[in-house]
């Protein structure tokens, strides 16, 4: 339920924000801010290959950003015009007015943004959380998705891996600021290597540029006022959303996806257990299956040619173009 970034002395008359790096942004992509009532989220673009191409969105899981789907958004340059968003309270995302970073809650700024740039529908793409969300999107708004990729999708297991206990300790109140008092002396490389860790299928594949990229981010990141509570908050979001029955229930919800559904899953996944995958690939009907043997939780990150082969398969079996 976790992933990590990889594609980046003040005066004391100095602001707050001003203590903050900016945010990384590689070749051929665009920043932009998109105002929202009560909400303003940052698009991270990477404009197709050519005119006319068909929109697709990338949602992030927790404690990512859109600077997770860098590596995958150009190989699939040719065949969409891909937007990754900045959740709420993530990337460059400022967190919402009203404190809200539920599923429902994230859905809800997903669909908003959507509706008010008119691109659906899209081909949506979705890692942990950030499948949780997607799956939400599709579910209850049809006509905003044309396909669904989910990427280990944090959906409700019975038996959580032990990777993932940490995530649930820290919505339990007061947990987070304990942690952060705790980690207080640890280095960003100390904790980037910690997310790797839990993250990938074999970290050794991440390159010394990747690496450096990453500790840069979570230094900005760590430097923002609001980091600790928007982890905690969305953190029990997907602890409550694990707790929803009825026609809420993440599960329920899947079975209600209309759109055509890649999954991938990596068997060497310590957050979200390939025993799954399964589950996942008969709630979803129709569904096509990608197993990775040697990817962990962020394949698209990991594997990102073999993840964007399947997906764009998928997109050209349902109206790529």
């Amino acid at each position: 339920m976790s992933s990590t970034e990889l594609p980046e002395t003040r005066s004391a008359a100095a602001s707050p924000a001003s203590r903050i790096r900016t945010v990384r942004v590689a070749d051929g992509e665009e920043l932009r801010s998109v105002a929202l009532p009560g909400l303003t989220l940052t698009v991270r673009a990477r404009p197709g290959d050519r005119p006319g191409l068909p929109p697709a969105l990338y949602v992030h899981g927790l404690g990512g950003s859109s600077l997770n789907w860098s590596t995958l958004m150009p190989l699939l340059a040719d065949t969409v015009d891909g937007e990754a968003v900045d959740l709420p309270g993530f990337g460059d995302s400022p967190p919402p007015d009203d404190g809200n970073y539920s599923v429902t809650g994230h859905a809800r700024a997903v669909i908003r943004l959507l509706d008010a740039g008119g691109r659906g529908p899209v081909h949506l793409f979705g890692n942990s959380l950030g499948g949780a969300v997607a799956t939400r999107v599709a579910a209850v708004r049809p006509d905003l998705v044309r396909t669904l990729t989910l990427i280990s999708p944090a959906l409700p297991e019975l038996r959580a891996q032990r990777g993932a206990w940490p995530t649930a300790l820290l919505a339990l109140p007061g947990i987070a600021p304990l942690f952060s008092r705790l980690t207080r002396d640890w280095t960003a490389e100390q904790r980037v290597r910690g997310v790797l860790g839990l993250c990938y299928g074999d970290p050794g594949r991440v390159t010394d540029e990747g690496l450096r990229h990453a500790v840069e981010e979570m230094e900005r990141r760590m430097a923002l006022p609001y980091f600790w509570d928007v982890m905690a908050r969305s953190s029990r979001g997907i602890v409550d959303a694990y707790t929803l029955g009825g026609q809420q229930g993440l599960w329920r919800q899947a079975e209600r996806v209309l759109a055509p559904t890649l999954l991938v899953y990596g068997r060497r996944d310590r957050l979200v257990s390939y025993r799954m995958a399964r589950r996942a690939a008969v709630a979803f009907r129709g569904s096509r299956l990608l197993t990775l043997p040697d990817a962990g939780h962020v394949a698209m990150m990991e594997y990102p040619e073999t993840v964007a082969q399947a997906a764009r398969e998928l997109i050209a079996d349902h109206g790529g173009s």
